[in-house]
């Protein structure tokens, strides 16, 4: 998380290790934990988790320098993430639909999510391009403006836009140069992701 620029916020989103796991969940160990937390469930309610891969041999070069957020990870043979078995998609940071804001962005991953929290603007995340479903629209009714971040990629662009057509108070942003949220406030910094959003 540090890596990422993330430290400040890792704990508020309970992101932990899988140190040692229990029986049947052997393959989560040296993972990752992101837990989905719920708060309409008490303090701490976790609704499901979902782990992310960060062996080094998937996350740092050949100098033992981590990729991320700058560079692509090479996760070969391997998907980046797992999710419990038979779980759902699900909204990230729901926390966030319930804090009192007229605007909120919504983000690809839960990393970005996380940083557009580090900013102080308040956002919800989806666990990619294809997680996004129909019965989430009402969650974002309410708001002025959705600022909706499009990584800067075709798929990413074509969900945002799609995205858009389907919330009257939905906003493209792309933050440009092939930045997703996580990378573009690292390298440029809060105040200046703050300003490309118009706050």
């Amino acid at each position: 998380m540090n890596a990422r620029g993330l430290g400040p916020v890792a704990s508020r989103f309970g992101i932990g290790y899988v140190g040692s796991a229990r029986t049947g969940d052997e393959r989560m160990t040296g993972m990752l934990a992101i837990p989905y937390f719920r708060p309409a469930g008490g303090e701490n309610a976790v609704a499901t988790i979902r782990y992310r891969c960060i062996s080094d041999e998937c996350v740092k070069d050949e100098a033992g320098d981590y990729y991320t957020p700058t560079r692509k990870e090479s996760h070969v043979g391997h998907g980046k993430y797992r999710s419990l078995p038979g779980d759902q998609p699900r909204i990230y940071n729901t926390a966030a639909l319930i804090r009192p804001s007229p605007h909120i962005a919504l983000s690809e991953g839960e990393f970005d999510t996380e940083a557009s929290e580090l900013a102080d603007v308040p956002c919800a995340g989806t666990q990619g391009t294809s997680a996004w479903r129909k019965y989430f629209d009402p969650a974002f009714v309410g708001f002025e403006t959705v600022f909706i971040i499009a990584d800067d990629d075709e798929p990413g662009l074509a969900a945002a836009d799609k995205r858009a057509s389907q919330m009257p108070n939905g906003k493209v942003i792309v933050l440009g140069g092939g930045h997703d949220i996580n990378s573009f406030i690292y390298t440029y910094g809060v105040d200046e992701y703050r300003r490309r959003l118009g706050l």
